[in-house]
């Protein structure tokens, strides 16, 4: 026993400190093994880290590249901008510098031709002296004997024919009694009636400046795009400064955007939200208000009977225009003139008063039907029970059937007198201005016309005349036979007046 624990000891000593050893050696392993594997594990860290640094600078630059970019752009913008408004003004400066020489070189001219007549002024004198004692002697009379004696001759004849048309008209009066001077009267004033002309179809609405353009327009369109579709109507935003233009058949859409749009730059929040709410509440206010004018109209005008269905499309006629004439206030003058002439004539007042109002009522659904409007206003009131002779008057305004009743005719006539009162409509651009050229060009064509000049939109027309050559009497005569030709030539409604300047200058220089 000793023996074995004596050799036993030792071994058992040993095997202890053997694997003690090994302990320590596979820990100092492990130590080792964890230690590469954190640096491992460090060194990919730092890579990433480096990696989304790179990717963070790369992202950097080019947000500053594009950011450098649009500011670029935008300056190229503003300069190209700026120059063309520099050459705007270059050129108005340019052409204020040739006006003004050109007004010298007139001045000039007009300086030597004063002087030119003033030395020529005594001789003409002078000769019409020497014609007018000649001329006395031939005819052993003066110059105010034979002056008044064609004064006499002038006034005998113009008494004797303004007596025979008295006499003609008397006589006709006579003969045809009550019965004829009524016909006479409805089918004469008929000869009046006009074209109905095409009506305005834009509006133009005030920007408070040019940047409210872009919040109108929206981010890619988006706030006009929502306009646009709500409200029916196309927004047109050019170069125009500070405005836009509405463009639409229907006027009353015109009307609805142009509330709309006013309510929403007045407010200054222009979102779609915002657009749709405004526009809902202006349509049903609008949609009121055509209805309290069609009530109004009646009203005023005392018809009875109308169908409440006729009402709303009586008040769209406030928004619809011709020639820059208000229908539905056409519309009640028609009423009243007819309603004046059928108490004159005795005709059915009520009835030409009721056709005065209606007889252009195809205009507010004209946008929603084919066929002129009196044929689309005679299916209208048909529709709504209206009598046989008002849908006779309203179908047969412009003649597009025949009328059966004087009342009909006296429509038609009440409808030319107030389209073409002075001012009632406006006329075309071209149309005006040759107007006014012809009325010019008539009165120049006259011997001894140095100008004319149409004034007062035509109404008006001064024709300047050479003292020497026209004198006072003659003048009477150039003025009227001025006006006869311009009544001969000429289409106009109401009168022109002819105004003749005959004046004597006398001009001298202190030296």
């Amino acid at each position: 026993m000793y023996i074995i624990l004596q050799y036993a000891l030792p071994s058992l000593f040993l095997g202890v400190f053997i694997g003690y050893f090994l302990r320590r050696y596979i820990a100092k392993l492990k130590v080792s093994s964890a230690k590469e594997t954190a640096e491992d594990i460090l060194k990919e860290a730092q890579k990433e880290a480096e990696a989304k640094k790179r990717e963070a600078i790369l992202e950097t630059k080019d947000q500053l590249i594009r950011e450098r970019t649009t500011f670029e752009r935008e300056t190229r913008e503003r300069r190209f901008e700026l120059q063309r408004w520099e050459k705007r003004l270059l050129q108005k400066e340019e052409n204020l510098d040739k006006r003004v020489d050109v007004l010298d070189k007139k001045e000039k001219l007009i300086s030597n031709r004063e002087r030119v007549v003033d030395s020529k002024e005594t001789e003409l004198r002078k000769a019409q002296e020497e014609i007018r004692k000649e001329l006395e002697r031939i005819s052993g009379l003066t110059g105010e004997d034979a002056k008044n004696m064609l004064i006499r001759s002038m006034e005998d004849e113009a008494r004797r024919d303004a007596q025979s048309a008295i006499n003609l008209i008397e006589s006709e009066a006579k003969a045809t009694a009550d019965k004829k001077a009524r016909d006479i009267l409805a089918h004469t004033i008929q000869k009046l009636a006009s074209d109905i002309t095409s009506e305005i179809t834009v509006t133009s609405v005030s920007l408070p400046n040019d940047d409210m353009k872009g919040r109108i327009i929206g981010r890619e369109g988006r706030n006009i795009r929502a306009l646009e579709t709500l409200t029916g109507v196309d927004i047109i935003i050019d170069d125009t400064p500070e405005a836009v233009v509405l463009s639409s058949f229907d006027p009353v859409r015109r009307e609805i955007a142009r509330v709309s749009m006013e309510r929403l730059i007045a407010d200054g929040r222009i979102h779609p939200a915002r657009i749709e709410e405004v526009t809902a509440k202006v349509s049903g206010e609008i949609n009121q208000l055509i209805i309290e004018e069609g009530e109004k109209a009646v009203f005023d005008l005392s018809i009875q009977g109308v169908s409440p269905e006729l009402i709303p499309y009586l008040g769209r006629l406030h928004y619809r225009t011709s020639y820059g004439q208000n229908i539905l206030a056409h519309s009640k003058e028609v009423a009243n003139v007819a309603g004046m002439l059928a108490a004159e004539i005795g005709a059915d007042l009520d009835l030409a008063k009721r056709g005065g109002l209606l007889h252009d009522i195809g205009k507010a659904v004209i946008t929603e039907g084919e066929g002129g409007h009196a044929l689309i206003g005679a299916e209208l009131a048909r529709k709504f029970d209206e009598s046989p002779e008002m849908v006779n008057i309203i179908e047969s305004h412009h003649n597009d059937r025949e009328p059966t009743g004087v009342e009909a005719v006296l429509v038609q006539a009440a409808d030319a007198i107030s389209a073409s009162r002075p001012g009632a409509r406006r006329e075309s651009m071209d149309t005006y201005i040759k107007r006014l050229e012809s009325l010019e060009k008539i009165a120049e064509e006259f011997e001894g016309v140095e100008k004319s000049f149409a004034i007062q939109a035509g109404r008006e027309i001064r024709v300047i005349v050479n003292n020497d050559r026209v004198d006072d009497d003659k003048a009477k005569e150039v003025a009227r036979e001025i006006a006869k030709r311009i009544e001969r030539e000429l289409k106009y409604p109401g009168r022109i007046k002819v105004t003749l300047i005959r004046e004597t200058r006398i001009v001298e220089y202190a030296k």
